[in-house]
């Protein structure tokens, strides 16, 4: 027989999916707002750095893209080719965060120079391994 009254069990049920419902729609309103706010800074040609995704260092000193606590661009001549280039908050971004590189490093080569010095060292560490290869006696 069915009852007309809902048992607490049901009530708990709804309140708790209730609560998860707002929970959800405060997530996505914080997502929105940190796009809103990721999209201003790119207008502004700038992009907010996240700390808690930088690599952990043991300097005393703190970057300045820290303190600001924005990536901005950054012009640099290539020690290569002697090329004027922009090191892009994106790539900042990348290099920081991402690939966990030293944050007290910065841009040095265009990407044309780096492209040939990675294939000059991947070629010269085949090189190498080659020879470490011809050395080593057959084991008979």
């Amino acid at each position: 027989m069915k009852r007309s009254k809902q048992t607490r069990g049901e009530i708990e049920a709804k309140q708790r999916k209730a609560e998860e419902w707002r929970r959800t729609l405060a997530q996505r309103a914080a997502e929105r707002r940190r796009l809103r706010d990721y999209k201003i800074a790119l207008a502004r040609d700038e992009v907010p750095v996240v700390t808690s995704r930088l690599a952990p260092t043991n300097s005393y000193s703190i970057p300045d893209f820290v303190e600001r606590a924005t990536y901005r661009p950054e012009p640099f001549v290539c020690k290569d080719c002697g090329f004027a280039e922009v090191w892009t908050p994106l790539q900042q971004k990348w290099w920081y965060e991402t690939a966990k590189g030293d944050v007290f490093t910065k841009a040095v080569r265009c990407r044309a120079c780096r492209t040939r010095a990675r294939a000059r060292k991947s070629a010269a560490r085949r090189v190498h391994l080659e020879g470490l290869a011809r050395k080593k006696p057959s084991a008979s």
